[in-house]
């Protein structure tokens, strides 16, 4: 089926599988705690509405994406990984380091359960529990969408230099839902023992790396020695991540009180709000949710960054994998630096 794997090949297999594993996982954790707690035939046709809807998005996006630039799709994708992967390892860092609880799937089972037991069970056109349908349609939507982000991209991006790319990338996905499907509806229950963490924390790495190599080749600079470059960038990134979990364990040795972050951002509307309102609300809230995630000056960081880089032109290789480590060390260092204690 597959001929020849290099090494980009099977880090572009390993990046997709590990990554759509960890949405798979907790995509199957939602839709086992709806169906379980409320109603199964209800949850199978939201998880049937969402995978159409994912289908849909698919067949209208994927040949659009296709007949981008490659430079301007480069950077576009290569910014939406370096967003979603320094996320990753943001959280990952500070899990690592203590400063954040584990990833707990059979303690988002429960919470997902009981509030699930909670609600009313209403019936609407052709679906006879509403809320369990919602609940995991959503579910699968949500996940799926990172899914599909990352098939898409990575296939499309290294089809020109790499005709089965996008093959290998559509297997990787496939296989890793198929098996976390598998595996969560075998034990019937969320898959709590999957070092979902750790997984994290190397799709994390992988998402960022490719940003960092794609973003820059996007915004006009040129890599030593082309795709080799990854070879140096992924050992770079892992470098960064192990020196600032060792600075955050030494600090959170220490015992100081956390400073809260107030970051700005959007929010989910008022239930007061009118219902066009909610809507156009909702719809924002879940973009910006998306595309920016949790703090808005890592999307800031990475757009200057690219400015910068085509400033400097062909020689700006090196700017990004600073760029990212900077990032990584101040949004870091704001997330755990501690507060002020009166005397």
């Amino acid at each position: 089926m597959f001929h020849s794997l290099s090494g980009n090949d099977i880090a572009l297999f390993v990046s997709v599988f590990l990554a759509c594993a960890v949405e798979a996982v907790e995509a199957v954790t939602i839709i086992l705690a709806a169906g379980t707690s409320r109603d199964w035939r209800s949850t199978f046709q939201g998880v049937i509405s969402g995978l159409v809807v994912l289908a849909g998005l698919i067949v209208v996006l994927g040949p659009s994406i296709d007949k981008l630039p490659k430079s301007t799709l480069r950077l576009m994708v290569g910014g939406l990984l370096l967003v979603f992967g320094m996320q990753w390892l943001r959280k990952a860092v500070l899990r690592a380091s203590g400063f954040k609880a584990l990833h707990d799937e059979e303690k988002i089972f429960k919470d997902e359960v009981a509030a699930a037991q909670g609600v009313a069970r209403v019936s609407r056109f052709a679906v006879t529990d509403w809320y369990a349908f919602t609940l995991s349609f959503k579910g699968v939507l949500l996940e799926g969408l990172e899914v599909v982000f990352i098939v898409v991209t990575f296939g499309i991006i290294q089809k020109g230099s790499n005709p089965q790319a996008f093959s290998l990338a559509v297997w990787a996905a496939a296989i890793a839902v198929v098996i976390v499907a598998i595996a969560g509806f075998a034990i019937h229950k969320p898959l709590s023992r999957v070092p979902e963490n750790t997984m994290k924390f190397v799709v994390g790495t992988l998402l960022t790396s490719f940003g960092i190599f794609w973003g820059a080749e996007g915004a006009g600079a040129t890599w030593p020695h082309a795709d080799l470059s990854l070879l140096a960038i992924i050992p770079f990134v892992l470098l960064a991540c192990f020196g600032l979990i060792t600075i955050l364990k030494a600090r959170k040795a220490k015992n100081l009180p956390i400073r809260k972050l107030n970051l700005p951002t959007f929010s989910e509307p008022s239930k007061d709000a009118s219902l066009p309102i909610r809507y156009l609300g909702g719809f924002l809230f879940f973009w910006y949710d998306f595309i920016i995630g949790d703090d808005w000056r890592v999307a800031a960081g990475v757009v200057l960054g690219f400015f910068a880089t085509h400033a400097i032109g062909l020689s700006g290789w090196w700017l990004m994998p600073v760029v990212v480590a900077l990032m990584l060390v101040y949004t870091l260092h704001e997330a755990t630096r501690p507060a002020k204690v009166a005397a």
